[in-house]
């Protein structure tokens, strides 16, 4: 059993709390020039529809990179599935509970909870969220000015972490996180504030630090007091490599395409406010309903959390404060997936349907949680059928070229072609992306956007913006 059950794309230490929203080149839609439409789902009893999500959730169980998983689906107050499948232990052979009730660590997951903990200090007259940085921490920013609330949307412009070749060698070890700070500061910005999106551990790992300096407490404590109490949130705590807890999953790391390895070791002293909280599918939906309906924040928080800042220019974004904001077959969707060594998970939450979606797995890998969580929404809400593109009036050719900038732990080469007289775009390998216009210089693979923009007089592009919801690269045309 354990050499045929795989997990995840890199399971390195350094490979955490991926947010599965988007690849580079993957998919994305953008509801303000034109979304995704519902068509009318055919009618089906309650059974049929539990009928359905567990069939999907049981097929993607039974695949090899999947070693267990829990699944919570619930529209109000009807539950349409809440269960478990596959093994949260593999070296004993122990069944995941059939009523799902395991808890996992749900990397990213976690940082919807630390910008909560944050705006409960705004709300208290605390902190300021147009504040800077240096204001409640010492932290050296050169010179420039970082508002607490571009720490909350990865739009600082501080270097993430996790994409610092020293991490690596931290992660075995519990020691002060000023450490780590101190390497943090010494990198360059890899933008100025508010210019452009890369998302950003660092951010959250120093809003955790802000938490503990204004609140007098650690930030498992406030948490804890402050958010999985009201919210009614019981089996849900700071995650630990060492301390025994009833009922937790084990986690389990790909080594190729259908085998497993445990985990690899990572002290829980670094993922902090970015990763490192552990909960259930059944806590999960609770906070959900805690925390959109009303009984956490007060309604001018809420709007802020949910409500993505323009970047300096003028840009749209679409993450807000711990939470990417979308739409899925017309329906707005308000979410966000977490990743850490040994586990994957997606919270999703649509509040024209007071529909929450929940996927805990206790193994990485390419079958990954965000995909079953959009196939659960789906069952839900219908199938999703994209609009007609708009033609485009130009010469295809004038777009073309190679297009490269700042990314996630590295420069993004875009390379723009027209073959069979499609526009066709490739980052990183032979695969290839044929993106649809939706019109003002704006092209969709599916939630991946792409906007060309031209500078001059002249109307040359010069410029390719690469939105994934998480991020949102700004790439020169190579050679302007």
């Amino acid at each position: 059993m354990v050499s045929t059950r795989a997990g995840v794309a890199r399971a390195l230490p350094i490979a955490l709390f991926v947010v599965t929203l988007s690849a580079a080149l993957g998919t994305g839609s953008h509801a303000q020039v034109s979304s995704p439409v519902q068509a009318a789902p055919s009618p089906r009893s309650a059974a049929a529809l539990a009928g359905a999500l567990d069939r999907a959730a049981r097929s993607h169980a039974q695949h090899p990179t999947v070693a267990g998983v829990s699944v919570a689906v619930v529209r109000g107050d009807e539950t349409l599935l809440h269960r478990g499948y596959g093994f949260v232990d593999l070296e004993w052979g122990v069944r995941t509970p059939l009523d799902g009730g395991a808890s996992y660590e749900i990397g990213s997951v976690t940082k919807q909870f630390t910008a909560a903990a944050i705006l409960l200090l705004v709300e208290e007259g605390k902190l300021d969220l147009s504040a800077d940085v240096t204001e409640y921490l010492d932290f050296d920013t050169g010179g420039r000015s970082v508002p607490i609330r571009r720490l909350l949307d990865h739009t600082s412009g501080i270097r993430s972490y996790t994409e610092m070749s020293v991490f690596g060698e931290l992660t075995p070890f519990a020691l002060p996180r000023d450490t780590l700070v101190g390497f943090i500061e010494r990198e360059p910005f890899d933008f100025e504030p508010g210019a452009a999106q890369i998302y950003n551990n660092s951010a959250y790992f120093l809003l955790g630090l802000i938490i503990e300096r204004i609140s007098g407490t650690s930030y498992e404590d406030f948490v804890t007091e402050r958010l999985f109490r009201p919210a009614g949130m019981m089996d849900s705590y700071y995650c630990s490599e060492s301390a025994i807890r009833s009922g937790r999953a084990h986690g389990y790391d790909a080594v190729g395409p259908e085998s497993l390895i445990r985990a690899r070791y990572l002290d829980h002293t670094w993922p902090y406010a970015a990763g490192s909280l552990c909960s259930t599918v059944g806590d999960l939906i609770a906070w959900n309903r805690a925390l959109h309906g009303g009984s956490i924040l007060a309604p001018a928080s809420y709007r802020a959390m949910v409500s993505p800042v323009p970047l300096e220019d003028g840009t749209r974004i679409r993450y807000a404060m711990g939470l990417a904001v979308d739409s899925l077959a017309g329906h707005p969707e308000v979410g966000h997936g977490g990743g850490i060594n040994g586990f994957v998970s997606q919270l999703t939450y649509y509040p024209d349907q007071q529909l929450s979606v929940v996927v805990l797995q206790n193994s990485t890998g390419p079958q990954g949680a965000g995909a079953l969580a959009n196939r659960l929404a789906e069952t839900v809400l219908g199938p999703i059928t994209e609009p007609e593109g708009v033609p485009f009036a130009g010469a295809l050719e004038s777009l073309t070229g190679t297009y490269s900038g700042a990314a996630r732990g590295q420069d993004m080469e875009v390379q723009v072609t027209v073959e069979d007289g499609r526009l066709t775009l490739r980052s990183g390998g032979p695969s290839e992306v044929h993106p649809v216009h939706r019109g003002a210089g704006r092209w969709d693979a599916g939630r991946t956007r792409y906007l060309f923009e031209e500078e001059g007089p002249t109307g040359i592009v010069r410029t390719l913006r690469v939105d994934l919801r998480s991020g949102h690269y700004i790439l020169r045309r190579v050679g302007d």
